[in-house]
This record gives C-alpha cells, structure tokens and sequence, in this order.
C-alpha cells in the first residue's frame, strides 16, 4: 500500500477543485464503433479525434478519476495534487488548437524562472549559500552562470539555441506514426506509392537540420556528459541540465542514450515560448478535464469506474470489443488502448490469441522505472538557506523546479548505481515544485502543495519488495535533505503520500512503476517503440490498437500518441 500520512492540525475540507469528478453520463451502450480502454490524456485525445470525424466512441476507465497519470487528486482535506504527472509542456498545440482546450477550461501559469538549484554548502563571509536560477531571460542566466563560469555565461545562449534547433527539426516526427516499412517493401506499387508518403516527416526533419544531421544523430545516441562536458565546466550548471537528461529514467548522464531523454525534455512549449514547462490550473487532472469536455463535446461516451476485463476476440481472430470484470460485454469495430503494452497484451488479451513469440517479445520489453513520488501538504512555505524569505512570502525561485542535491554529476552518479544495486539512493536527486505558488485553487490559504519526484529507487529493496516501514524510511530520509537546503520543512509538513514505483504501478497500472509507459531507451524509440511489429499502433488482433505512451513518440503529457493512433484506426475504418 502507498503510506499517506494525514497530521490535520485543525484545517478544514474545502470544496474539490480542479478536480476530475466520477463522471454523471448516460448508460453504456452495448454496440460502438470504437472503444478506448482507459481515461489518460491520451486515450481522452484518441476518443475526441474519432468522434469529431463520426465513429462513435466510448471511453471506459477502471479508476473513479479520469486522466490516468495526468490526474487531480484531493488526497488530504483541501490540498489538491498532481499526483502523478506534475507538469506541463509536451502537449501537442495543434492538439490544443483541435480540440479547442482553452474554450474547454484549460488555464496553464507560466514559469519564469523555471530552474532553481540551490547548493549545499557554507555562505561567504555571512552571505547566503549560493545558487543558479535558470529562466527565459539570457542576460540574466548569463549572470547567474557567470557566479561559477564566466566562460560557460558565455557559452550558454549558443547551446540554448544549439538544443532548440535540434528539438524544433524532430518536431514532424511526433506528429505522424512512424515510417510504414512493410507498405515501403512489400506489394503492390499503388501500395508502396501510399507508403512512401510516411517519408514526409522524416524528410522535412532532415531539411530543417541540413548540416546538423550529424549533431542530432550523436545527441539521440550519446551520453549526456560527452556533450555537456563539450560546451561547459561548472558543475553546477552540468548537474542541472544533465537532471532532464535522466528524470524519469533508470540511467546515469554518463549512459548511452541520455542525451535523447534531455532532447525529449526540451521539445515541448508553452504558449509559443519554446522548452518552457508551466502549472495546470486545478493540477495535472485540468489537461484531462479539458479534453474529456472536447470529446464530450462532439458525443463521445466518457465512463469511470468501468473495469475493462478483458478484450473480446471473435472466431475470425479479429477484436470485437470487451467485457467488463463485472461480466458487461461492449461490442465494437475496433478496440483501442491505452494501457501500457504489458497490461494489454499480458493481461487484456487471450493469450491464446497471441503467438508464443509475441508474448515472449513483449516480456522483453524494458519498464524499469527509478522514480519515487512524493506528494506532500505544508502549512507554510519553504524557506531556502540559499535563497531566505523569512517573510513567508513566494520569491521567483519558489515557482521553479528546485533541483536539489543536484550539485553535481557525481551525487547524481552515486545515487545511480545505489538504485541498480537494489538500493533506494541514500542521498537522492530530488525534483521539487510547488505549484500553489500560483494556483491558489489547490491549498487552503498560507499553505501549499509540495511535489518531491526522486530519484533513484529500484522496483524491488534488495531483491524483496517495499514495506510501509521501507516507504516511511525513504520519505524520512527525502525529507531530512530538503531540510539540509530549507530548514523548518519538516516541521511544515501536514500530510504525506508516498508512492513507490510498485505503488505507481498498482494505483496508475503504470508497468514497473514507469511514468513513460516503457523505458525511452534507444532500443524502444520510433520503429522499435514498443517493439518493431507494434510500431504502427496496429496489434496482432486486428481492430486493436495501443493509444498511449508506450507507442511512439513515447511518455510526457503530449498526446501524440492518442493522435496518431486515432489517424491510423481511421485509415483502416476507411479501407474496410
């Protein structure tokens, strides 16, 4: 069980905000054209796309929340939390242009600055310990910078635009499945004609980056650190960018294959403002709310606490819908998933209608996930050595992502190798935000919402699984570092929710406790995501496909997946 430790100290219930409430709909229908099992964005984004062109669709979610891990959860009386997914930046804007988000309530605060890491050290003849802030404003990161290097302020503003050059050339690829390599090699030319077109996004990202082709095929294959080390020298300023390079996924900056997770990181944007990362009003659960409205919208049936069982297959070998754990059967054309690769084809689908070694591949197919999520309820806000606000009031690093014992590569190196020796990291790198620092909607008045995203912990202590004891013990652990940088913080502390990566599996169905749905390892990328012959989103039972993250491109609240799996299955509604 996740520990969710609850102190009260007198505060009151208030009303749930920006929450996605159990949902008040009509009956479900015994017959749709399509059915989506399972309420995250992305299977909301898929749902509203096939009901805007007419195939009707039902959404069936196993949880009393929609959203999956994109959700708004009121854990303890009057603080409402991200629980899992905590911000925002991937989401696809033609997504929000389509579906008309903004108008369905979708409100997003900005983040400037947007990084802060303080360090962990002594002050200079009484003054505070130092500490970079990052934001949108060049001059003043260089200025910050220029505290530990003058040559790396010097450096940064030509990586900025290096690293977005690299991202902006990937950007058709998100936005189509990827290349149709059986259309190009097999049949008749008509055929191969039609898949010749799924070239269009690999050539336009060639094009936009002519001569840095080679830039980006070592920054997608490289570790972090051989690039970093290239353009800077300051620790600090390495641990810092080499934090997105690793969050989310069991690696160390110095792995192959980091650079990408930094690149998959920096490739979103905010209201046109490149690789910026902002608060959901309402938490996470205000981007799921927003696009359930539009799918709603165009007639979409949308359900909760409705758990799918298992996928009906017919005599033909082909999907005709499900049926429910309470024995419902729901027929339809075509079956869409958006669990994790592992729950639909392990545990949602006949095994007998599955090959023996498409089972065996999709065993292979890599969750592990070194995150802890801690969500976390204060009565005041926290005060940094490095930065004091005695007068309790927010400065501008409060509404940052707070890099904590991210001082250097080497903590996050150690903590690395802990967690894959079965460890939980004895000193963790610690992500935290607060984002009632401008969404007053999620804390009663002079409190506030805590985020903790760390890392790194291993699936399993030391070969045996977590226990309450090993749950309270790390967070306690968590806890007395964020005391180290902000003293008072245990003390602010009302309540507390722990979850483990066994937790995020059990309460999200997030496979090994994995935020992306599967590793973003190279090996898992574009043609082989999940796996090469599930690349296209089709399934070996025809008129089921997956819709989530485990397809390409992969994790983040983006949407792309939900989007091309939705063209894919009107593509083939068209042909049949």
């Amino acid at each position: 069980m996740a520990a969710a430790v609850w102190k009260g100290r007198g505060l009151q219930a208030v009303p749930a905000l920006g929450m996605v409430t159990r949902t008040r709909h009509s009956a479900v229908k015994s017959q749709y054209d399509a059915l989506v099992i399972g309420g995250g964005h992305n299977g909301l984004v898929a749902a509203a796309y096939l009901q805007k062109v007419g195939v009707k669709t039902a959404v069936l979610e196993r949880r009393h929340v929609l959203g999956g891990a994109a959700v708004s959860e009121e854990i303890f009386p009057g603080f409402h939390f991200s629980r899992c997914s905590y911000l925002l930046s991937l989401l696809r804007p033609h997504i929000c242009a389509d579906l008309e988000l903004k108008k369905h309530g979708l409100k997003v605060y900005m983040r400037d600055p947007h990084a802060f890491t303080p360090m962990l050290e002594d002050g200079v003849r009484g003054a505070p310990p130092r500490s970079l802030i990052l934001g949108s404003d060049l001059a003043m990161n260089q200025r910050e910078i220029g505290k530990f290097s003058q040559k790396d302020a010097k450096a940064f503003p030509e990586f900025v635009a290096h690293l977005e050059k690299l991202a902006g050339a990937i950007q058709p690829l998100l936005d189509a499945p990827p290349v149709d390599i059986p259309g190009l090699t097999a049949g008749s030319l008509k055929k191969r004609l039609t898949a010749a077109k799924t070239l269009m996004p690999i050539v336009k990202c060639g094009l936009k980056l002519g001569k840095n082709i080679p830039d980006l095929y070592e920054i997608i294959t490289a570790p972090i650190m051989k690039i970093l080390n290239r353009w800077f020298e300051s620790e600090p300023l390495i641990a810092t960018l080499a934090t997105d390079a690793v969050i989310g996924a069991m690696t160390s900056p110095n792995n192959p294959g980091s650079g990408y997770v930094l690149l998959h990181h920096v490739m979103g944007e905010l209201e046109k403002e490149k690789g910026a990362w902002g608060y959901v009003e309402g938490g996470m659960g205000g981007v799921s709310k927003a696009i359930a409205s539009s799918a709603r919208s165009y007639g979409a049936d949308i359900f909760t606490e409705k758990d799918v069982g298992q996928v009906l297959v017919g005599s033909d070998g082909a999907a005709t819908g499900v049926v429910l754990k309470d024995g419902t059967e729901i027929h339809s054309k075509v079956v869409l998933s958006n669990a994790t690769p592992y729950v639909t084809f392990k545990k949602l689908t006949p095994q007998d209608s599955l090959s023996p070694d498409f089972i065996k591949a999709v065993d292979q197919i890599d969750y592990t996930s070194p995150v802890t999520k801690i969500n976390v309820a204060v009565d005041k806000l926290p005060n940094f050595l490095a930065c004091p606000t005695p007068d309790g009031k927010p400065g501008p690093h409060h509404q940052c992502s707070i890099h904590l014992n991210c001082e250097s590569v080497q903590v996050l190196e150690t903590a690395y190798k802990e967690a894959m020796n079965g460890r939980p990291s004895a000193r963790p790198m610690l992500e935290m935000t607060i984002p009632s620092v401008l969404d007053p909607t999620l804390a009663p008045p002079g409190c506030h919402v805590v985020s903790l995203f760390i890392q790194f912990t291993p699936y399993h202590v030391e070969g045996r699984e977590w226990t309450d004891q090993d749950r309270e013990a790390f967070a306690d652990l968590a806890f007395d570092w964020v005391e180290r940088y902000a003293p008072g913080f245990k003390s602010s502390v009302v309540g507390r929710d722990v979850l483990t990566p066994p937790d995020l599996e059990r309460i999200f169905g997030l496979t090994g406790g994995n935020i992306f749905h599967g590793s973003m390892s190279l090996d898992q990328l574009y043609l082989a995501r999940p796996l090469p012959s599930l690349s296209d989103y089709r399934s070996p039972i025809k008129g089921l496909y997956l819709c989530g993250s485990g397809a390409h491109p992969g994790g983040g609240v983006m949407g792309s997946s939900g989007w091309n799996a939705a063209l894919t299955v009107m593509a083939d509604l068209k042909r049949s």
